[in-house]
């Protein structure tokens, strides 16, 4: 048998994962004081005029061995969390944290428990969904110019298998308050909003602009296949990111924004297994 692995300090105890917790969250906060970063914080009830791009999500997904109560309380956080973020201007040279604006779930402000992925795996916590929250917002950035400056990845694994699949597979965040954040910077000269809101069914994002922008942009997916490696199976596939000149329609550039090497952790028999 081989040597079992060293526990890490965080693991040792929920004492130690805490204390491990506080120490990261009071480093994220050191940091940010240190750099002066001028993050965005002005509010504006008006929407800009130009619609950059906008997309909607579904909020209730069927997700295989997942308790739907999860499902419902992810409703109940995204409709507290949207108006923390919802009408923010992104002015040339500010940056946009997440975390900033949205605070620290805590059930005495009303969020629940949630659907959460922690150390490959899914489990509740209090504010779980605000990956879905991050992920709209992520998705409407890579439709522009904005320069994204933090983004985490969830660890390689795909989850859950397809449902109503919209986006590419590998173009979602991992978020954690407050040190794992989800960060972009206007490094334009053009001012940009987000408004977000939610309805009975879906989770809205619009990305808008005080001027047009001059070029537009499509997210592409290109030779995704699962394959099995020993004893596991793994999505793979590249995700790009095309950018097209407006009014001719040339491309301009095509650059790959993320590979994807995930390990399969649900039912496999339903999918087209290439044996590496």
């Amino acid at each position: 048998m081989g040597k079992a692995r060293r526990k890490l300090f965080c693991e040792l105890s929920p004492f130690t994962y805490n204390l491990s917790v506080l120490k990261c969250r009071t480093n994220r906060r050191v940091k940010d004081i240190l750099k002066r970063e001028p993050f965005a914080k002005e509010i504006s009830a008006s929407s800009l005029e130009v619609e950059v791009f906008v997309h909607a999500s579904m909020i209730r997904r069927k997700l295989g061995g997942v308790d739907q109560t999860l499902q419902e309380n992810k409703a109940t956080n995204l409709k507290l969390s949207t108006p923390k973020v919802s009408g923010i201007l992104i002015k040339p040279g500010e940056v946009f944290s997440f975390w900033r604006l949205v605070g620290s779930c805590k059930a005495k402000d009303g969020y629940k428990d949630g659907l959460i992925i922690s150390r490959g795996k899914t489990s509740k916590g209090i504010g779980g969904g605000m990956c879905q929250f991050s992920n709209l917002i992520h998705w409407l950035i890579l439709h522009s110019p904005l320069d994204i400056v933090e983004h985490h990845h969830h660890d390689a694994l795909d989850l859950f298998p397809d449902f109503n699949r919209k986006i590419p597979f590998g173009t979602g965040t991992s978020i954690f308050y407050n040190y794992i954040d989800y960060r972009f910077k206007n490094n334009t000269d053009n001012t940009f909003q987000l408004v977000v809101y939610t309805d009975d069914e879906y989770l809205h994002g619009e990305l808008r602009a005080e001027r047009d922008i001059d070029f537009r942009y499509e997210i592409v997916a290109d030779d995704e296949k699962f394959t099995r490696e020993d004893d596991d199976v793994y999505r793979n596939g590249n995700v790009y990111r095309e950018i097209y000149e407006k009014g001719t329609d040339k491309l301009i550039k095509r650059e790959l924004i993320r590979v994807n090497h995930a390990r399969v952790l649900y039912d496999t028999k339903d999918l087209e297994i290439i044996n590496k």
